[in-house]
């Protein structure tokens, strides 16, 4: 599990939404990019400003296999001459 602090609210409204309908997020830290679900988000009461903090269940990247488009079924104009 990944687990980092923010103050932005922006943000947490993203992982708010992405939390409550299932999706994957992608976060940057660090310079590195983590993708996973979000677990929670807890709302640090005794800070000014807001703070959160977001708990992420890192997921596998996935691989998208390189997949060439089909040749076209009909000939040029000129083979029908």
């Amino acid at each position: 599990m990944f687990t980092f602090e923010t103050t932005d609210q922006k943000q947490v409204r993203r992982f708010r939404t992405a939390q409550f309908n299932g999706r994957a997020i992608s976060v940057r830290s660090g310079g590195s990019t983590i993708t996973g679900l979000v677990r929670s988000v807890l709302e640090s009461k005794s800070s000014i400003p807001a703070r959160w903090t977001i708990t992420i269940v890192p997921s596998k990247p996935k691989i998208h296999p390189h997949v060439l488009r089909p040749a076209p079924r009909a000939r040029a104009f000129e083979d029908f001459y």
